[in-house]
């Protein structure tokens, strides 16, 4: 049996009609970059993650670095952040000069330990940046305290994350700013690359405009020196469509993630096998469905044998990055982030996979630890 780790052809299958008209739409305007579309995509997402401002940029990763570009960040400057993470967070700040200073995560929710954040802080710190990871919300009660008292602001990286909230609100609200990435393989994901920032600060989403057209309000007139960074009407085509399905599609991701809870646990694998943790006050869209597991690399080489596609996110904690050897961190700064690249593991999880693929994958794991019937 095949078990692919995600299926868009499937996907696709469901709204063929509904995109199919969308992109004949754009073509007959002929017009692509920051029209109607983009404009509507933009006043849809805020008002579903519950802000008054978003800014359709090229990708997740330039949400990123358009966010730290309007605050205004570069040499000298520190963000804290998670190691565990994909390497944009800390990639983008790289790129201006910014250091990243990392905090280990929890080993229960892979997110930032919120209790070590105070410690790294330093006077220059001018940004905290905390990971949604793999659509797990982080305690973000806790880091607003800490904004709150010290001042720093907070950059929300909620790139695996559209949908969720912590205690009923959804993130990319709670920060200075949200960032998101529309990469075809996320929740809402579009036909190529995409992204955007949600504020609610209006002169902060218009500084953000004029970023991503190259510093420019007026065309040839540039105030500041941005990059060319647009969302463009193809993708916001795209969104708009998949936006009128994405909490129906989380709650599919979230009943298999259940399902493959159940599936575990009659399985009796704990010995073998951790599953993810939901905390309490929050609502997971499960972005991917990450285990951790002993003989890690020997498993994932027996599932695929089996025909099952896994992925490990991520094998190299960004403090270990050689790109990064500059900043000086070595191995056990941050060991539980490093544990867990040893240790994770992504199986198979989308909307349309079936219970069977479900059991199939569990059946195979149990096989390989020699739980199997």
């Amino acid at each position: 049996m095949e078990v692919p780790l995600l299926d868009l052809k499937a996907q696709y299958e469901r709204i063929k009609d509904e995109i199919e008209a969308a992109l004949l739409s754009v073509l007959e305007t002929q017009r692509f970059i920051l029209g109607e579309n983009v404009s509507k995509f933009e006043e849809v997402l805020s008002r579903y993650v519950g802000v008054n401002y978003a800014v359709g940029v090229a990708s997740g990763s330039d949400a990123l670095l358009l966010s730290y570009m309007a605050l205004g960040l570069g040499e000298g400057d520190e963000i804290l952040t998670t190691p565990f993470t994909f390497f944009a967070t800390a990639g983008s700040a790289a790129r201006l000069g910014i250091k990243v200073v990392f905090a280990d995560v929890r080993e229960d929710t892979y997110n930032i330990d919120v209790d070590l954040i105070e410690e790294r802080i330093t006077h220059r710190t001018k940004a905290i940046v905390p990971v949604h990871i793999f659509g797990q919300p982080t305690d973000m009660d806790k880091i607003m305290d800490i904004s709150a008292k010290t001042g720093i602001p907070v950059i929300e990286d909620a790139a695996q994350a559209i949908g969720a909230s912590f205690k009923g609100k959804r993130v990319g609200s709670f920060g200075l700013v949200g960032c998101f990435s529309f990469f075809p393989s996320k929740n809402l994901g579009g036909y190529g690359d995409g992204g955007a920032v949600v504020t609610n600060d209006e002169s902060l989403s218009e500084l953000l405009r004029m970023l991503r057209v190259h510093g420019s309000s007026k065309r040839y007139y540039h105030e500041y020196v941005g990059i060319n960074s647009r969302l463009d009407e193809i993708q916001a085509a795209v969104l708009l469509v998949k936006m009128r399905y994405i909490d129906m599609w989380n709650e599919e991701r979230r009943s298999r993630a259940r399902y493959y809870n159940l599936l575990f646990k009659e399985a009796s694998l704990g010995e073998f096998v951790k599953t993810p943790l939901e905390m309490e006050n929050c609502y997971h869209v499960y972005h991917q469905y990450v285990i951790r597991v002993k003989d890690r690399d020997r498993l994932q080489n027996f599932l695929a044998g089996m025909g099952i596609s896994t992925q490990v996110y991520y094998p190299v904690p960004l403090h270990l990055q050689p790109c990064f050897r500059s900043w000086g961190y070595e191995r056990g700064y941050c060991p539980i982030a490093e544990k867990l690249c040893e240790e994770v593991l992504a199986l198979p999880i989308y909307p349309e996979l079936s219970p069977k693929a479900q059991e199939y994958v569990v059946e195979s794991i149990a096989k390989f630890y020699g739980k199997g019937v």
